[in-house]
């Protein structure tokens, strides 16, 4: 049998997570010819409409993780917040999980990952580690607060802008950064594998969510000058690097003052990424799919301007989700729709989302306000 078609063709792919980046992880994967298996607690979860195979299991059950490891080629995972202890036992036993888990355990603590990121010479906002409250009023306000473990889309995070807010300080683990009162949030898509070989997407514009701190919408390419287009990918990249990753990673960048700096690092496709679906000759998932397997990485062309809206569940909306104002989205030009699989809806929880292709990005952006005043996840 041809050695190259019997590495790849029978290759099985376990990912840890099944939720809508697990599945259009495993869309691609089924595209190029792989089995996969997913793990998550939830039966029936958004991935096992495209998954050949669900474990049913907690993020933090150490029989299940190793149930998975051990029956895949090679294993990846769409959420941080897993157990790396087994993993790192596993990875070490020479089962191939990528990103590694130590470069997880890295990423799952906000002070670790800030460490690494400054020893490499990457710029990063001026931090500290948080060891009483003292600590937060030293600092100098205003501050950002955060948790070194656990925080999501938002949560876990708290801006102290005076002494008066003390109280609303966290009162668990964590680190303390300098407020920067950025022009723009930007995200860059990096994707690497075990050989080195590095592709850069574009640099997007990030609009969040002020109510949940959440992002919104992503705009690709980015309206910035060309000398901070490549300044934001070069530090992307060294960031990646440093952190010797291998499979696809979106960095959260702000700009302030005509400097970039690094936020925070997804070591997992992610949200800004989702333009490239539509967008880009390979997209994020394909890429993501391609490190860790080990073949060679596709082109992260763009080939037109887009828009990605996330479709989150309304404010007050809790229960059975149904979409509202389909029909009238879908006769809109350019726009691709996108709906997770997930029944339920809750406020701010995202459930899907549009990409809108036009030559014209300010045309983009205009037909995307549009459809984030009547297209709606709701309860029924």
């Amino acid at each position: 049998m041809n050695r190259d078609h019997f590495d790849y063709l029978l290759m099985k792919i376990g990912i840890i997570g099944g939720g809508q980046l697990g599945k259009m992880m495993a869309q691609k994967a089924k595209k190029i010819g792989f089995y996969v298996t997913v793990l998550d607690p939830t039966p029936d979860c958004p991935a096992t409409q495209v998954a050949d195979k669900q474990v049913v299991g907690d993020f933090y059950d150490e029989n299940k993780l190793r149930e998975l490891v051990e029956e895949s080629d090679v294993t990846t995972y769409d959420i941080e917040h897993i157990d790396v202890e087994v993993l790192k036992e596993l990875f070490d036993k020479g089962h191939k999980i990528y990103p590694s888990p130590y470069l997880l355990d890295v990423i799952q603590d906000k002070l670790k990952q800030k460490d690494v990121l400054y020893k490499g010479g990457i710029p990063v906002p001026r931090y500290q580690k948080v060891e009483s409250s003292i600590c937060l009023e030293k600092f100098g306000f205003p501050i950002v607060q955060k948790a070194r473990k656990g925080g999501y889309d938002g949560r876990g995070v708290v801006v102290l802008r005076d002494k008066g807010d003390l109280d609303k300080a966290i009162k668990v683990e964590s680190l303390v950064e300098e407020f920067i009162d950025f022009e723009k949030e930007l995200a860059v898509m990096v994707a690497r594998n075990a050989k080195g070989e590095v592709r850069c997407y574009p640099v997007v514009e990030m609009v969040f969510d002020e109510r949940a701190n959440i992002c919104d919408m992503v705009i690709a390419p980015a309206r910035i000058e060309k000398e901070i287009e490549e300044q934001a990918k070069k530090i992307a990249i060294k960031s990646i690097e440093a952190l010797d990753g291998v499979g696809i990673f979106g960095v959260e960048m702000f700009l302030a003052k005509n400097k970039v700096l690094v936020n925070e690092i997804a070591p997992r496709p992610h949200n800004s990424g989702h333009y490239t679906i539509e967008a880009c000759l390979t997209c994020q998932f394909e890429q993501h799919v391609r490190a860790i397997t080990g073949l060679p990485l596709g082109s992260t062309k763009l080939l037109s301007p887009a828009v990605m809206v996330n479709l989150l569940g309304e404010e007050r909306c809790q229960g059975h989700s149904t979409i509202e104002g389909l029909n009238k989205a879908l006769s809109i030009s350019g726009l691709s729709f996108h709906f997770y699989g997930k029944k339920v809806t809750r406020p701010f929880r995202k459930m899907g989302h549009v990409t809108i292709l036009d030559e014209n990005l300010e045309r983009a952006i205009e037909k995307a306000k549009k459809v984030k005043d009547f297209l709606k996840v709701k309860a029924s």
